[in-house]
């Protein structure tokens, strides 16, 4: 009989192939890579606390935090920067 993985750990299971398959995309196109630096965000969006009147009613977290998917995702942009600014040689001020 297997041995039953607490739920946060079946869910993170689930995940490890979408993490593998991520973490091996390749960036080959300048056309993929502005379209990866685009879609992807620069920073974590931002953190609220839900206020009325003046009282704080609930706290939004950072997003990133949500996203167990995030660090894969970053991976991929910066692979992507890194492609358009070593390979084709462009100025990725506009992507920050």
């Amino acid at each position: 009989m297997k041995p039953q993985l607490p739920m946060s750990s079946q869910y993170l299971s689930l995940l490890k192939p979408l993490r593998h398959w991520l973490d091996g995309i390749e960036i080959h196109d300048p056309k993929q890579a502005r379209f990866v630096s685009k879609m992807i965000p620069a920073q974590c969006p931002f953190e609220r606390d839900l206020k009325i009147f003046g009282r704080t009613v609930a706290h939004i977290p950072p997003l990133c935090k949500l996203n167990p998917l995030y660090d894969q995702l970053v991976g991929l942009r910066f692979r992507a920067l890194c492609y358009l600014v070593d390979v084709c040689g462009e100025d990725i001020q506009a992507y920050a």
